[in-house]
C-alpha cells in the first residue's frame, strides 16, 4: 500500500513541492487534531493520563504546564515518536496517526520543530529553504538542480515572510538565535504542513526577536494550524485566543490566558509555583 493510500488521500492528490497534497486532510468537522483518551506508559510511570484535546482547522493553540506535564510526550505522540499505549489520534477525521510512521505523518502534513534550531550551518539561508523543499530528492543533489521560476518565487515569498531576505545569502551559521529559529521555522513551512508543533520558540530570544516571531505566528493563523508549546506568557498572550494548560498528563485546564491565569488549579500547580 502506497503511503498516499494509508494515509487516505484520494487517487487524484498530487505532489506539491516534492512532497505529498494534503488534499485528503478531511476538515469537515472543523477539527484538524483529535486526541481522545490518549495515555503513554513508560514502566509504569503515566507520562500521559487519558489526555483529551482538540485544535481546529487555522487555530493558533498555546499549550503551557510545569515540567513534567506532558507536553513533549503529547507531541511526540502525534508525530509518531511514541505509540499510546491507549487511546486515538487523528489528523482530520479519518486519519489514524497511530498507525503510521514518523516519516508518513511529516509527509501527510505535520511538522515538528525543536527548541534549539537545525538548520545546515554552512550553506547560505536561501540554500537551506531550497533544501527543505527538495529534501526528499535527495540533499546534495538538489543544489546542483536549477530552481524554476515558480519555486525561485516561493523561496523569495518565504524569505520575506521570515524576514530574512537580506540574509539570503549569509551562512546560516552566522545568523543569530533568532535567526535560526525564523529559518527553520521557514524550512518546515516549505514543506507545506497543514499542522505545525512548535516547541519553545522564542527561548533565548531578544525582546525584538520575541516580537517579530510573535507577528510571524499571527501571520500564519487560519493558513496553517500552529500549536505552540511555551514559557513566556507574555509571548503567549500576544497570541493565543486559546490557552490549553497539562498537568500530570492531562488536560488542567483550557480557554483564554486571563481566565486560565484566574484558576486555582493552575496557580497552585503552575503559575504560582
Amino acid at each position: 500500500m502506497s503511503t498516499q493510500e494509508t494515509l487516505g488521500f484520494s487517487g487524484g492528490a498530487s505532489a506539491a513541492g516534492g512532497h505529498l497534497a494534503q488534499a485528503g486532510v478531511d476538515l469537515s468537522h472543523g477539527p484538524i487534531l483529535y486526541l481522545e483518551d490518549i495515555s503513554v506508559s513508560f514502566d509504569g510511570f503515566l507520562a500521559l493520563n487519558k489526555l483529551n484535546l482538540t485544535v481546529d482547522a487555522g487555530e493558533l493553540r498555546c499549550i503551557i504546564g510545569p515540567n513534567g506535564a506532558g507536553k513533549t510526550t503529547m507531541m511526540d505522540v502525534v508525530t509518531g515518536k511514541t505509540r499510546p499505549t491507549s487511546g486515538s489520534a487523528f489528523f482530520g477525521q479519518s486519519i489514524d496517526l497511530t498507525r503510521l510512521s514518523e516519516a508518513q505523518i511529516a509527509d501527510g502534513g505535520i511538522g515538528r520543530k525543536f527548541q534549539k534550531p537545525t538548520v545546515f550551518e554552512n550553506h547560505t539561508v536561501f540554500e537551506n529553504l531550497e533544501l527543505a523543499m527538495k529534501m526528499d530528492k535527495g540533499v546534495w543533489a538538489s543544489l546542483r538542480a536549477r530552481l524554476t521560476g515558480e519555486q525561485g518565487d516561493r523561496i523569495g515569498m518565504m524569505l520575506e515572510k521570515i524576514q530574512l531576505r537580506e540574509q539570503a545569502g549569509r551562512q546560516a551559521g552566522t545568523l543569530s538565535h533568532g535567526q535560526k529559529q525564523w529559518l527553520e521555522i521557514g524550512m518546515l513551512l516549505m514543506q507545506e504542513p497543514r499542522l505545525l508543533l512548535l516547541d519553545e520558540p522564542v527561548a533565548g530570544m531578544t525582546d525584538e526577536e520575541t516580537e517579530r516571531t510573535a507577528e510571524l505566528f499571527l501571520g500564519l493563523a487560519g493558513e496553517r494550524s500552529v500549536v505552540v508549546v511555551e514559557h513566556d506568557m507574555e509571548f503567549i498572550a500576544r497570541i493565543a485566543a486559546v490557552v490549553t494548560v497539562m498537568h500530570e498528563g492531562s488536560v488542567l485546564a483550557e480557554g483564554p490566558l486571563h481566565r486560565v491565569r484566574n484558576d486555582e488549579r493552575v496557580i497552585e500547580v503552575y503559575l504560582g509555583r
